[in-house]
């Protein structure tokens, strides 16, 4: 299955998903930037990688590994790549941080690098995640315009926020040592992996056949 870290930068993503990398066991841990950025990432591009990851992550599942995935691509993108119902188990997790601290974060890992516009952008990208991750009604066209013509968005976009297949889990890393929320990604995989194991998960086998 794909379990997919999403959100916008410097809210811990990375550090946590490689933090639990060898505390599970037949699991696969990526970052989705490690095949390259191109200096105009837009949309499309990340539209493109995001099939690419799916298309990966179906190798893992072919040997019997989940993937554990860090990136950007939220769920309505992960959901409406061209491959996605191949997959026999979608979970996705918002880390999430308080704007304060990500414009810190920002400062400190990337110093002079965004103005503040730019570091704005980020913001909002963030806000836009929290509203897409509690309904799918929200602003879609933030994911949808010029992106990439393969992609599937009827898969997802007449449903809404009651729809137990619209699940995103939060994980708000404000205020909180690295340690305790590697804890807590630990504690979501495995309760992820379970539901999945025992029939449970609402993005299992079948998710996009389903009328709800």
């Amino acid at each position: 299955m794909l379990l997919k870290l999403t959100g916008s930068s410097c809210s811990g993503k990375s550090t946590l998903a490689f933090a639990v990398a060898d505390r599970l066991q037949r699991i696969a841990v990526h970052d989705f930037d490690e095949v390259g950025v191109p200096a105009r990432a837009d949309r499309h591009w990340r539209h493109r990688m995001t099939e690419l990851w799916v298309r990966r992550a179906l190798e893992y599942q072919s040997r019997g590994i989940d993937l554990l995935l860090t990136g950007q691509s939220p769920l309505g993108e992960v959901l409406a790549a061209p491959s996605a119902p191949l997959l026999d188990g979608i979970a996705v997790c918002l880390v999430d941080v308080a704007d304060e601290v990500r414009r810190e974060r920002l400062s400190v890992r990337d110093a002079g690098r965004w103005d503040a516009s730019a570091v704005d952008a980020f913001l909002n990208w963030a806000a836009w995640h929290r509203g897409h991750a509690r309904d799918p009604r929200y602003r879609p066209d933030v994911i949808i315009d010029s992106g990439m013509s393969a992609m599937a968005w009827h898969r997802w976009t007449g449903w809404t926020a009651e729809d137990p297949r619209w699940r995103t889990d939060l994980l708000d890393t404000t205020g909180q040592p690295v340690a305790e929320s590697a804890d807590q990604v630990e504690r979501w995989v495995v309760e992820r992996r379970e539901a999945h194991r025992v029939g449970q998960l609402a993005l299992g086998c079948g998710w996009s056949d389903v009328l709800i």
